[in-house]
């Protein structure tokens, strides 16, 4: 393995490499499944979603598109401002297509639950919410994942394209962040 000045700031590892593997397999399977003959598209909510959604399309082996959007309710802070700001628009029409929605984390609902309107509005055929980790203690809006990769406790975690402060996205793991790192 490569070497890394990162290791010193996580706190604890949640989820392994392999189990990251393991499940992103799973979920693809779980979505071949469902849309094999629909022709869906994946809208990546970025930054946060790219290494998951990269492991998530290539698992999910199905004729598909793939779409970005850029949303942010977080600034640098390390918990949702309440407010949903879009800084990159979809580009592709979306009118009666099937959307896969894929976020790295689902926790106060904010985001999605603006995102899934949205998606609503522009015309989608459906809405499917994809989340790699699903957060639930901090949940402020009613919505939830049809498909989540694995609930984890309210810890700030990083990883696997999760960040702080733009850092820390190219951790292999997902792993909890030292409190003394976020707290300076």
């Amino acid at each position: 393995m490569a070497k890394s000045n990162l290791e010193q700031d996580i706190l604890k590892v949640l989820v392994t490499e392999e189990e990251l593997t393991k499940r992103v397999n799973e979920l693809g399977e779980e979505l071949f499944d469902k849309f094999a003959d629909k022709n869906p598209i994946f809208v990546g909510v970025l930054k946060g979603c790219f290494i998951f959604m990269a492991d998530l399309v290539r698992a999910t082996q199905i004729k598909s598109e793939l779409e970005f959007i850029g949303l942010s309710s977080y600034n640098s802070g390390t918990s949702s401002s309440g407010v949903v700001e879009i800084t990159r628009d979809l580009q592709k029409d979306i009118t009666d297509r099937h959307v896969i929605v894929v976020e790295d984390i689902l926790d106060s609902g904010n985001t999605l639950s603006f995102l899934k309107k949205l998606l609503e509005a522009k015309g989608a055929a459906s809405v499917t919410i994809v989340t790699l980790l699903d957060k639930p203690a901090r949940r402020e809006k009613a919505i939830t994942a049809d498909y989540a990769g694995f609930v984890v406790p309210d810890e700030f975690v990083v990883g696997y394209g999760l960040d702080y402060d733009q850092q820390y996205r190219n951790v292999p793991y997902i792993g909890v962040l030292k409190p003394e790192v976020y707290t300076k």
